[in-house]
């Protein structure tokens, strides 16, 4: 099932988008990320050999879905930097450190929608601003929509899962150490992965 409505690929450019589906128009409002039920991770390639996984434990944000016009949705993600884990803590208190996101002076980071569209089927891509420490740089994710259902509890929600992948020197997280080998302790490559569960407001 489609989330958002989409025009005929045959049909002239000057053709009124198809006749919307009550039960995705039903879908359009305000939903509020559930961050009990979503995940923002992490994945980098630590000593050109293995991988580093983790995640941001505590982030909050709100979609506004448009089950007609995809490009009237929007999405806003506040990520609190000090919640990262990566199930060690000395290197999560290095990553805190002014040698990558500087937590203190930059207690989060964010993602301002400015244009969804769809890619076909349930798949969607969303673009925005996402501001680490001081910098802003546009970023595309890619997302698949889960679908829809109302929880024990008579809340609406709804799901998506995506990723994109970012250069991290792109935001200023620049730091490094070389290895005796050859290459780098950590990539600047950086996959992002995020598990959305939304409730709408009443």
């Amino acid at each position: 099932m489609a989330l958002f409505n989409r025009k005929s690929p045959t049909a002239p450019a000057t053709t009124a988008t198809l006749p919307v589906d009550p039960a995705l128009a039903a879908l359009s409002g305000d939903y509020s990320i559930d961050p009990a039920h979503s995940a923002i991770s992490f994945t980098v390639r630590h000593a050109m050999v293995t991988n580093v996984r983790g995640s941001f434990t505590e982030h909050e944000g709100t979609l506004h879905l448009d089950g007609s016009d995809p490009s009237k949705s929007t999405a806003a993600i506040d990520i609190r930097i000090e919640s990262i884990d990566t199930g060690i803590a000395d290197r999560d208190g290095h990553l805190r450190s002014g040698d990558f996101f500087d937590a203190e002076q930059f207690p989060h980071m964010t993602f301002r929608s400015t244009h969804a569209e769809q890619l076909g089927g349930d798949t969607y891509r969303i673009v925005g601003d996402l501001t680490i420490k001081d910098v802003t740089k546009p970023l595309a994710i890619d997302l698949e929509f889960n679908g829809s259902a109302t929880d024990v509890y008579g809340n609406q929600r709804v799901g998506f899962e995506g990723s994109t992948e970012i250069l991290r020197s792109d935001w200023g997280l620049t730091w490094n150490a070389a290895l005796e080998t050859g290459g780098v302790m950590v990539s600047d490559k950086v996959k992002l992965a995020f598990d959305i569960s939304a409730i709408k407001s009443v």
